[in-house]
């Protein structure tokens, strides 16, 4: 029980990291994170608060799961949409907490946006490590590398998943606000280093979550 409980805080931790990547990439104005692209597009398309879409695209994420996955979708992974609500509200609360704070120049956004990708990272590695569920965005993209595309591995689709949506985002831009927003190349640098950092990380995160979580 008790090392379920440090997998539990764990996963929590992680999502609190991503959260607050989140809110510093917004902050930054150069865009958002990707995996939080299409939610920031539709929340300022139909004027919904960030928490709240997130929660809608994450819950979409599961059903394209289960689509790609079929009769092997494990059902403990509709608790993807529970930890989906508990992420968005990670985010409003990170968003609160960052408030308006923002690193003057655009070399100050450059680091506001470089501590967002590592803290997206380090976030991504530490939920993934406990083994419990996955994220719906990670979930969706372990399935396609699962099932469409098995000669990469996950960090490659990462990438692959995290450029379409934000092809997908700028599509949404377009035609519903007539520009760009929440995309600029902060969110392709993000796309593009993500699942890259995330292979060294994971080789310090991993051990030392498999001590803390996993040895009695």
């Amino acid at each position: 029980m008790m090392m379920f409980l440090k997998r539990v805080v764990c996963y929590a931790i992680g999502l609190l990291f991503m959260a607050f990547g989140v809110a510093f990439s917004v902050n930054s104005n150069l865009g958002v994170s990707p995996v939080n692209s299409l939610p920031y597009v539709i929340s300022r398309i139909i004027h919904m608060d960030l928490g709240n879409c997130v929660i809608m695209v994450f819950s979409f994420y599961i059903f394209m799961q289960i689509l790609i996955m079929r009769k092997e979708f494990k059902w403990i992974n509709l608790t993807q949409i529970l930890f989906s609500t508990a992420f968005g509200k990670f985010v409003d609360f990170a968003k609160w907490v960052v408030g308006d704070f923002a690193i003057p120049t655009y070399a100050g956004q450059l680091v506001m946006l470089a501590i967002s990708i590592l803290m997206v990272a380090v976030g991504v590695s530490l939920y993934m490590g406990v083994q419990l569920v996955n994220m719906p965005m990670e979930g969706m993209t372990h399935a396609i590398s699962e099932k469409i595309v098995k000669k990469l591995p996950f960090h490659d689709v990462k990438v692959i998943v995290d450029c379409i949506s934000v092809g997908v985002g700028i599509l949404l831009c377009l035609v519903f606000l007539g520009r760009l927003e929440g995309i600029r190349e902060g969110t392709v640098i993000c796309a593009l280093l993500v699942g890259k950092i995330m292979k060294p990380l994971k080789k310090v995160i991993d051990p030392a979550i498999q001590k803390f979580c996993f040895q009695k």
